[in-house]
């Protein structure tokens, strides 16, 4: 069935009266059901056996069935068995004079929603049929709404027109059916995270959870905590057990940005879950199964973290089974007036402002600047331009001074040009390197955390580099 018509089934339900199927071999019960359920303002159906019964259900859209158990020729477990392969979410109320443990449990592990035994109370059986029926209706209205919202919203926060951007656009499409692991690399603030959010909607799995996780935000024992659970008393202060987001997000997805910044002790233990499937809770010896889909994410270069022995070889092949490379706002210029625009509709609707345009030298002045922050710098910008502008319109002055006079950042030019005998390269970047991590350092008076942000880099990269070259 195409992705049209399973939107069109739930809408096609609402205009019509719900449906109900009663088969039964005795005609005096229905005829009785027949009477009683139309009085409730049903759509009733009758079949004197359980062959009739199926060809009804194939022929056209049934919400409930209503079965004997027992009929000469298919019986209703088996009536209800042909049901749930033309529709999943059919429900179905067994009724038999018959009543036997075997035939109870076959009839509730197909996903019959009663069992009742001859004779039966109507008003309770009136009861349980409204009670199916609504539950029914708001089950498909949820997911009407949720595709209706998926159709109009798919891509509403990852807004571009840029052949990187439409590129990006027809791998997730492509991809996300999949069950394969996915490594989104790009600089701080490209969107990564919202790339993962709109992987995991469009997927096989987007009614199950997703679940995120910052590898880079915690230490290594909480990290390992948080991510495969513990048992009480693990460890100091584990008074509980306590689930991971591995369960968490089981038969969904987990996202693990910035898993660049996994420590090596981890990295041995999370290539086990992507080997194995399995995994076991901080403190416990059980082993569980780990259904999940990965996505994970980094701003670094990985394959020279892998040269470097920073990044296991092995685990880097294993989560870099589908690369997505997300551009660098500088890189997709023509899409910064497209997110401007987002940003002012967003901003002026939460503060209340009628805002309507930005002005063209404001416009001209977003699209010259390099914006190292990416997206998510030029949203801070937007959001503090709509605070202070008075005017209908977004003039420059409502900018930041930066962004007003500053041209696009460069990086320091050579010292000296190339020699004609050549140099060793390699040597003369690690040089170059070193320099620049001691002068952070310097400037900095020695605080690593603020001389990290000085160059770019997150606070466990620049320790390792501190290490490397024997800084103090």
């Amino acid at each position: 069935m195409s992705q049209t018509d399973t939107q069109m089934a739930p809408a096609a339900a609402e205009k019509r009266r719900p449906r109900i199927l009663v088969a039964d071999d005795e005609r005096s019960m229905r005829e009785l059901l027949a009477i009683v359920l139309r009085r409730e303002g049903y759509d009733v159906l009758l079949a004197e056996n359980g062959r009739e019964a199926i060809a009804a259900i194939e022929k056209e859209p049934i919400d409930l069935l209503i079965s004997d158990i027992k009929m000469p020729d298919v019986s209703g477990v088996d009536v209800l068995r042909a049901a749930k392969r033309v529709d999943q979410d059919i429900l179905g109320i067994m009724i038999t004079a018959f009543a036997s443990t075997e035939t109870a449990v076959e009839a509730m592990r197909l996903g019959a929603c009663d069992y009742l035994s001859k004779p039966f109370d109507i008003d309770l059986l009136k009861m349980k049929v409204r009670e199916k029926i609504d539950n029914r209706q708001l089950k498909q209205e949820n997911v009407l709404l949720k595709r209706t919202l998926g159709l109009s919203h798919q891509f509403s926060n990852i807004i571009g027109r840029s052949p990187s951007m439409l590129d990006v656009f027809k791998m997730i499409e492509t991809v996300a059916r999949t069950n394969s692991t996915m490594l989104l690399t790009g600089e701080s603030g490209t969107g990564k995270g919202l790339v993962a959010q709109a992987i995991h909607f469009h997927s096989l799995r987007r009614e199950r959870p997703m679940v995120s996780l910052n590898c880079g935000a915690m230490p290594e024992t909480l990290l390992e905590s948080e991510l495969f659970g513990h048992m009480r008393g693990a460890f100091t202060g584990a008074e509980a057990n306590k689930k991971g987001l591995l369960e968490v997000a089981e038969k969904g997805t987990i996202f693990l940005d910035e898993i660049g910044e996994m420590s090596a002790v981890m990295q041995v233990k999370f290539l086990r879950v992507l080997q194995e499937r399995r995994f076991r809770r901080v403190g416990g010896l059980e082993e569980l199964q780990a259904d999940i889909r990965v996505i994970a994410a980094t701003n670094q270069d990985l394959t020279k973290a892998v040269a470097e022995g920073r990044f296991r070889e092995d685990l880097f092949y294993r989560i870099n089974v589908i690369p997505i490379a997300l551009p660098p706002l500088r890189d997709r210029r023509e899409d910064i007036p497209l997110l401007a625009d987002h940003f002012l509709a967003k901003y002026t609707e939460l503060m209340g402002k009628s805002i309507t345009a930005i002005a063209g030298q404001t416009s001209e002045l977003l699209q010259q600047y390099d914006w190292p922050g990416n997206i998510r710098e030029l949203e801070n910008v937007m959001e503090r331009a709509v605070a202070l502008e008075r005017t209908p319109a977004i003039l420059p002055d409502s900018l930041p001074p930066s962004i007003r006079t500053a041209g696009p950042k460069a990086a320091p030019p050579p010292s000296e040009a190339l020699p004609e005998t050549g140099f060793d390269l390699e040597a003369h970047v690690k040089e170059i390197e070193r320099g620049y991590i001691a002068q952070a350092l310097e400037q900095a008076g020695g605080v690593q955390v603020k001389a990290a942000e000085l160059v770019g880099m997150s606070f466990r990269s620049f320790r390792y580099y501190v290490k490397k070259y024997n800084l103090r």
